[in-house]
């Protein structure tokens, strides 16, 4: 399996060519009846187009027309230097793209940036950073969950997965000393190949010279992960790369308690509606005292995430977690703090 999503996102050109795979007879008839160009070349239907919203028809037109096949497969091929699109899309692929064009130009353009939150130790120094992506100050405005799904429908994700990162490496390697830690996320669905599809990551880190061992990339997925020994295998590319893992949104959703035991991250960061009012809650102090308990059957480092106020600070350190991580220490912020201390051992 490769990483063809990886490749650059070119802009539609207003002239250029639609093809179709498979072309049927069927199919390449129906064309020509509904006054389109159309040339077969094998198993591909070539379909010049003069404008892009001739594009958008051709799109609505075929999925109306009975002989499209359910299989089929759209690349737009604009006139200029290079292909607009050099991968093959569904209908709806396609259909969610002319749609949603101005994100797009905001994943293809990569303008967006990397912000930073404040990881603390219970003796409230700052020992690390997670890095989320932002727009630019002077950019198009964008919610960071829209721009991934949207990518996400569009066959774009591994793209746009692949530039947040090399942002975060970036941003950290501008903005902190050496020894500080960087959480940078990644979504596993966008990796298909550990080997292929990390080496842009691991030739940022080299080309910047920056220590692998300050990086730790931590799992954000939304959908179940299905395919453990795939996500296994990512962890192993990185630590083999000298860098750690983590496993994020640990106790609610997918992120159970079984799947942490059985990935054994570097870390485990619990997840947010767990730690809210875990002082006034017994039955959160359980479940918490139960993932503090197996993550350290295999030596993880536990991170309560959003911690709002000092009395769950208080229970989370109490229970014995490592790190802490919340507005109560600190928002998402363009730079880090101006003072902080770290521990360079977590």
């Amino acid at each position: 399996m490769n990483c063809v999503d990886c490749a650059d996102i070119g802009p539609i050109e207003d002239e250029g060519e639609l093809k179709l795979r498979p072309c049927t007879d069927p199919l390449a008839a129906a064309i020509r009846n509904a006054g389109y160009e159309v040339y077969k070349a094998r198993e591909t239907c070539l379909i010049p187009y003069h404008h892009k919203e001739e594009v958008l028809e051709l799109i609505e037109w075929l999925e109306a027309e009975e002989a499209t096949p359910q299989s089929l497969s759209l690349c737009i091929a604009g006139r200029g230097a290079r292909a607009a699109l050099d991968r093959w899309l569904t209908l709806d692929q396609l259909k969610v793209r002319f749609s949603n064009e101005s994100l797009i130009s905001i994943i293809r353009g990569h303008d967006f940036c990397s912000h930073m939150q404040p990881i603390v130790n219970f003796s409230e120094e700052i020992v690390g950073f997670e890095f989320l992506l932002r727009p630019l100050p002077q950019g198009h405005y964008f919610q960071p969950y829209e721009l991934f799904e949207i990518a996400r429908r569009t066959g774009f994700h591994s793209f746009l997965d692949r530039a947040a990162r090399i942002s975060a490496i970036e941003t950290s390697t501008r903005l902190l000393p050496k020894g500080i830690k960087r959480f940078i996320n990644f979504l596993p669905s966008s990796i298909y190949n550990p080997k292929y599809c990390l080496t842009h990551t691991f030739e940022a880190i080299r080309r910047l010279d920056q220590n692998p061992e300050d990086y730790v990339f931590e799992v954000v997925e939304t959908e179940k992960i299905s395919d453990i020994p795939h996500l296994r295998a990512i962890f192993a590319e990185y630590r083999q790369q000298g860098m750690r893992v983590a496993l994020d949104d640990v106790g609610a959703g997918y992120s159970t308690l079984e799947l942490m035991s059985s990935l054994q991250p570097d870390y485990v960061k619990i997840d947010r509606k767990l730690i809210s009012f875990c002082d006034q809650d017994e039955n959160k102090q359980r479940v918490l005292s139960e993932i503090v308990s197996r993550a350290g059957d295999f030596g993880a480092r536990l991170l309560a995430e959003g911690i709002e106020r000092r009395e769950e600070f208080l229970v989370c350190r109490d229970l014995g977690m490592d790190l802490g991580q919340g507005y109560l220490f600190g928002k998402p912020e363009d730079k880090p703090p101006g003072h902080f201390g770290f521990t360079a051992a977590i």
